[in-house]
């Protein structure tokens, strides 16, 4: 038997498909793979920088499916089942709306796959699809290791993504992953992290657990047994990690170089309504807890949604100020997206302010970076626009000289130096391709 494991682009720029330079592992697909009988060919595709071989026999083609790039995914899924391929989908979407993602395939894994995984394989063997699996795990990524294999000589960038927690315990109204997990944190047994990052190669790692935080006690766990390896690592987290100072040293100590962290607004009102609990403590300028992230050298990717009922465009203006005087290493900043089922997507929904017919992620109008909804204190174009000067702006060559001057995490080693210059400028690339970008290629 032979899969097919395809990881969806976005879509395509003006005159052709887009080509994702800051593209990482698809480490969700090399996590099934490493799930997979030995018995079973497997064969990874990652259309952001290769072409579907339709051509090529294969007797399952399993598509994981996000939000943004579910029209694409539903091209490449009609692709397959038109050579009479059948169509496995999966993956936070295909939770989020079962039933649209289930009209564009043979088979829909909601939840988490690896406990349905083999048996989704052998109901393929057999011919006996059904047309809904559901998958809750308690554990994640149960004694087995990702196949890394697989992503050789596809031009990721050099940094080993794994996972040690799944979820987070807060349940903010506008987050997908919230809506996912429903307010559940899965944490991985130490051990076979561990066995994972001995078992490939490189210094540098990034989990990209969704909290990695959540629960205190065990990632201090991880960053005790973290440190004698000497490995240079990244994460997401929330601010309340702060408030730890045991947390805070052994994450230091065990190789931590910074955190994509959720500020979202400078205002308490809006921080509120949206349910951002670990934000709900600190001053509308997050004063301590950014002395407390520079006393211990951490780079911060500072993550920012704009389009809140409480924002005006002079507030969004301040946001930038905030970000720049506070010099953070990277900074995102997001228009608040309605992701389906989601209780900010009914709410918008139930007042009539969603645009796109309330389903932007299908729409041909629909481009990438716009506003999907009627804010309250602008129109959606002056939105858009807010948000992309914003972005241009932080991304400047003046205020990147600023940010590098003026950060204590950078200046640290060469080695910093070094990652903060190449990665800031491949982000400045990607903010201006990826802006108004369609989605699918059709």
């Amino acid at each position: 038997m032979r899969i097919t494991l395809i990881k969806p682009n976005i879509g395509r720029m003006e005159h052709s498909l887009y080509v994702d330079e800051g593209r990482m592992e698809p480490l969700q697909l090399g996590v099934l793979a490493g799930m997979t009988p030995a018995d079973v060919e497997v064969e990874l595709v990652d259309d952001r920088i290769e072409a579907i071989p339709y051509e090529r026999p294969t007797d399952l083609a399993a598509i994981t499916v996000e939000t943004f790039t579910a029209r694409r995914a539903y091209e490449i899924a009609a692709g397959y089942r038109a050579q009479g391929v059948p169509v496995v989908m999966g993956g936070m979407h295909a939770t989020l709306l079962p039933q649209e993602v289930g009209r564009h395939a043979d088979a829909v894994c909601i939840g988490d796959a690896e406990p349905v995984w083999k048996h989704i394989l052998e109901d393929a063997r057999r011919g006996v699809l059904r047309p809904l699996y559901e998958g809750t795990c308690d554990l994640p990524q149960p004694a087995s290791l990702t196949r890394r294999d697989l992503f050789r000589g596809k031009g990721y960038l050099p940094i080993t993504l794994l996972q040690f927690s799944r979820g987070c315990r807060y349940t903010c109204r506008f987050c997908a992953t919230s809506r996912f997990f429903g307010g559940r944190h899965l944490v991985r047994r130490i051990d076979e992290v561990l066995r994972e990052i001995d078992a490939q190669e490189r210094k540098l790692l990034f989990f990209v657990d969704d909290n990695i935080v959540a629960s205190p006690e065990s990632a201090k766990e991880l960053f005790r047994e973290l440190i004698p390896l000497k490995m240079r690592w990244v994460s997401q987290g929330s601010l309340d990690m702060v408030n730890d100072g045991e947390l805070m040293r052994l994450m230091a100590d065990s190789g931590c170089l910074g955190h994509v962290m959720g500020f979202e607004s400078l205002r308490p009102e809006n921080l509120r309504v949206m349910g951002k609990t670990p934000n709900s403590g600190a001053g509308s300028r997050y004063q301590h807890e950014l002395a407390v992230l520079r006393e211990y050298g951490l780079q911060i990717w500072a993550a920012f949604t704009l389009g809140h009922d409480g924002d005006t465009l002079e507030s969004i203006r301040g946001i930038l100020d905030f970000a720049l005087e506070s010099r953070f290493a990277y900074a995102a900043f997001n228009i608040l997206m309605p992701y389906p089922n989601t209780p900010w997507y009914h709410e918008l929904a139930a007042a009539g302010r969603l645009l796109y017919d309330g389903c932007w992620w299908l729409h041909p109008d629909y481009r990438f970076n716009h506003a999907a909804f009627r804010p309250r204190g602008m129109s959606a174009e002056a939105l858009t626009e807010a948000a992309f000067q914003v972005r241009a702006r932080f991304n400047s060559p003046g205020a990147l000289l600023r940010r590098f001057i003026g950060l204590q995490g950078n200046l640290l080693s060469l080695y910093r130096v070094a990652q903060f210059l190449i990665y800031s400028r491949l982000f400045r690339r990607e903010l201006f391709k990826k802006q108004g970008m369609r989605f699918g290629l059709g």
